[in-house]
């Protein structure tokens, strides 16, 4: 195996730099299944971090279902078919890997609506209502109401009964924020959180009347909306 152990830009976040390297490592091929990565002791040294650097990077690696870990002899690269989704948020910075990934998000989200009007629970539409009440409540002018808009998502998503939807969902979720942020700095900020209420609520409504068709529509009609937001040009039909 090779790896190319250069000295890690400080003005990154380390464990999430380190991982990035030794996972393009592993999907280009210099790793191998069944390689054993270098020790801890190796890699804070050729990288001139520090252990707990690694560790925590290791870790991540781990929770991607790249590499594995043994007890007391070391972390394992994983067969290929073991592995979960692992995307490069560096692309995420790039508008094209930022337009696929939101691309992504069209089908997956309306047919979400769809299945969350038909299944969910009372317990699942009060999670969606919580987060609403954030989203709308003085919260969102900040951060927070980033953090919500987030969570009205994941409620949905939850709200289907099927956890490949929240699994998926929830992994687009932590990365879209880059798209509200986005459009918070392209417009006036009351006009953009009035408008976003506005088709959450829509959203909320129809999944609460168990009609998925107007879950669809409504969902369908905010994510066209939020790309527009932020000036991303998709193909739906």
């Amino acid at each position: 195996m090779s790896m190319d152990f250069g000295q890690i830009r400080r003005s990154e976040h380390l464990p999430a730099r380190i991982a990035a390297q030794i996972a393009g490592d592993i999907q280009e091929g210099r790793l191998q299944p069944g390689d054993k990565l270098p020790t801890e002791h190796f890699l804070s040294k050729a990288l001139g971090v520090s252990r707990s650097v690694v560790r925590e990077a290791i870790a991540q690696l781990r929770n991607e279902g790249l590499v594995e870990t043994r007890q007391g002899v070391g972390a394992f690269v994983t067969e290929r078919q073991a592995r979960l989704i692992r995307i490069d948020d560096g692309k995420l910075l790039e508008s094209e890997g930022f337009r696929d990934l939101f691309q992504l998000r069209i089908p997956l989200e309306i047919e979400a609506a769809g299945l969350a009007a038909l299944h969910h629970t009372s317990d699942d539409l009060a999670k969606i209502d919580a987060s609403l009440a954030l989203m709308t409540g003085s919260e969102r002018w900040t951060s927070e109401g980033i953090n919500a808009d987030l969570a009205f998502h994941r409620a949905v998503a939850d709200a289907t009964g099927n956890d490949y939807f929240a699994m998926f969902i929830g992994f687009i979720a932590e990365r879209i924020s880059l798209a509200i942020n986005a459009a918070r700095a392209r417009a006036v900020l009351e006009e953009i959180v009035e408008v976003t209420i506005e088709e959450h609520v829509a959203v909320r409504d129809a999944i609460a009347k168990r009609d998925p068709q107007a879950s669809r529509t409504a969902m369908r009609n905010h994510l066209l909306g939020a790309a527009s937001r932020i000036e991303l040009t998709l193909e739906v039909f």
